[in-house]
């Protein structure tokens, strides 16, 4: 089991939360998704590590950018 936080920017809305973790839980091995919109945090939990492209790709398609982990 691997976990890793990253920081979300652009989300203003339950919508948006909904829109990251939709596209995140698509990712392969990923088995729990935890977006905070008010810090804009976001929590991968995954089988094995998540490569950092992959999240990032997967929070672009949602319409937001991955600031940093």
């Amino acid at each position: 089991m691997s976990t890793a936080s990253y920081t979300v920017t652009g989300m203003t809305c339950q919508h948006c939360v909904a829109a990251v973790t939709e596209e995140v839980s698509d990712l392969p091995g990923v088995t729990d998704v935890q977006v905070d919109l008010a810090s804009g945090g976001l929590t991968v939990t995954s089988d094995a590590p998540v490569d950092d492209d992959d999240v990032r790709a997967a929070v672009e398609e949602a319409g937001y950018e991955l600031a940093g982990r």
